[in-house]
């Protein structure tokens, strides 16, 4: 994948300090800056005001079931890959009040939730997260039953991304054809380019309002020796990711192996914990809570986010009809990279590697995909 083939405007140069001045646009627009920092020894998601509050100079190595960060030799701003969170805890948030009664002389009078939200600027997303903002698009504002939460934080945001140039060890978005250069989605999209005797970023715009952006920066037209270097960043990315899975099989492939043994055997090792499907940045399943009062006075029904790992989440009259780990670990590897094509005509799946990374028994997805598939 080329800069020149993303159909971008002309692309400028910044330096990391100019990132700033965008920094201060949204701001100054309004606009609630989402970036990564440093949480708990991870990278999390939450507000920044400048690029001092980027993990500048840090990395973050992963394997299957292991994370750790780590001081890199220079001062990236962008060295990391991907921490647990996902920018889905904005647009789909944890929990949602969707009423909330309260007790009068007659009864009880229901109050509605009007969804409200401060617009947010995404600054730092990765090309996998874009594409799975597009997967929660298809799924919750482009069909006839949308989500009114969701749709209205989703039109509101602005979006910074970032070529991934540094990818990580569970990352294999060029398999699922989703990185690591991102192709559309976005207002702002940044390359960074750092070797000893440079540190710069390539920037262009994705939209009217990335390109207004752009141009109130003021900075310089990129050179063509510059535009090379960071397609040769984008470039060594996709040649560094050696682990894969062959999309194109999945959706007949699982069909034809419900009772592959591989089940037995996965199910001996999965905890059913349900952190896959919370680290993942498309999966949308929830439940409902009803709770009332101590006083009886004021009742409320809340959604909150749940995990088809869970038991009780297939529970229908008289029992679950997942009661077995064998099924609820099948219903999710086959629905994210085989079912959900036939629901929504697209994978679930965008290579992020979360599910591997912060599995704490190590089950790789890829792996288990490919010995079903070589059976």
């Amino acid at each position: 994948m080329t800069i020149a083939s993303l159909e971008l405007t002309e692309e400028i140069v910044l330096r990391p300090q100019a990132l700033n001045r965008i920094l201060d646009f949204l701001i100054n627009d309004k606009y609630r800056t989402i970036g990564p920092r440093i949480e708990n020894g991870a990278i999390g998601l939450d507000e920044i005001q400048s690029v001092d509050d980027l993990p500048i100079g840090w990395r973050d190595v992963q394997t299957a079931g292991t994370y750790r960060l780590e001081k890199s030799n220079g001062n990236r701003l962008f060295g990391y890959v991907l921490g647990p969170q996902s920018w889905k805890k904005y647009l789909y948030p944890p929990n949602v009040r969707l009423w909330q009664g309260r007790r009068n002389k007659t009864g009880f009078k229901i109050s509605s939730e009007n969804p409200t939200a401060p617009p947010y600027a995404f600054f730092g997303v990765r090309p996998c997260e874009l594409h799975a903002m597009s997967i929660l698009d298809t799924v919750l504002d482009s069909r006839d039953f949308f989500d009114p939460v969701y749709a209205l934080r989703r039109k509101k945001v602005f979006i910074v991304a970032v070529n991934c140039c540094l990818p990580g060890g569970n990352c294999f978005c060029v398999a699922m054809n989703t990185g690591p250069a991102a192709k559309t989605g976005y207002d702002i999209v940044l390359t960074e380019v750092q070797n000893p005797d440079a540190h710069f970023f390539i920037a262009g715009a994705g939209s009217n309002r990335g390109k207004k952006m752009l141009a109130a920066v003021g900075q310089r037209k990129a050179t063509a020796e510059e535009i090379k270097m960071a397609e040769d960043a984008i470039a060594h990315a996709t040649d560094q990711m050696a682990r894969s899975v062959d999309p194109s099989h999945l959706r007949s492939i699982f069909s034809e192996r419900f009772e592959h043994p591989r089940w037995n055997e996965l199910a001996k090792k999965c905890l059913a914990c349900g952190n896959c499907t919370l680290v993942c940045p498309t999966c949308f399943c929830h439940t409902v809570e009803d709770s009332t009062s101590l006083s009886g006075d004021t009742t409320e029904r809340w959604r909150r986010w749940d995990s088809c790992f869970t038991q009780d989440f297939s529970y229908m009259h008289g029992g679950s009809v997942r009661s077995s780990v064998k099924s609820r670990y099948r219903q999710w590897l086959t629905h994210k990279l085989s079912t959900w094509v036939e629901q929504f005509g697209t994978s679930g799946c965008v290579g992020c590697g979360r599910c591997i990374t912060w599995c704490p028994v190590g089950i790789d997805i890829r792996q288990e995909a490919n010995t079903i598939l070589q059976a």
